[in-house]
């Protein structure tokens, strides 16, 4: 077992407004990493499926990169920014062309032992 005792993850341009994907962030902030897991497949999000993989990415960096089983591991950190934004046109009356962004999210989980969370 090492020292660490922050693990994290993120994944970037994720095709989701961030207003969206802070919903999911808040709804599993501060809790047990496995239980999130478990509470996410039941959520009625369409993005839920994603917030699910990175907090699944984190635990498997807790097993892989520094030997720690993910059982004790809590959710003390989760932080969703805004990513770039493509801009694109969809037709409007009289000939003209309206500009909307296709919006997308950086997400970051820090997982760290329960203990320390207190």
């Amino acid at each position: 077992m090492t020292t660490t005792n922050t693990i994290t993850a993120s994944v970037t341009n994720y095709k989701a407004t961030p207003r969206k994907m802070r919903l999911l962030a808040d709804f599993v902030r501060g809790k047990n990493a496995k239980k999130a897991l478990a509470e996410l497949k039941f959520v009625n999000k369409r993005h839920a499926e994603g917030m699910a993989k990175v907090i699944a990415s984190a635990l498997a960096n807790a097993k892989n990169n520094h030997n720690i089983d993910g059982n004790d591991l809590v959710i003390s950190d989760i932080q969703v920014q805004e990513g770039v934004s493509p801009k694109r046109s969809r037709p409007a009356s009289r000939g003209r062309a309206m500009v909307f962004r296709r919006r997308m999210s950086h997400i970051h989980v820090t997982l760290s032992a329960a203990q320390d969370t207190k």
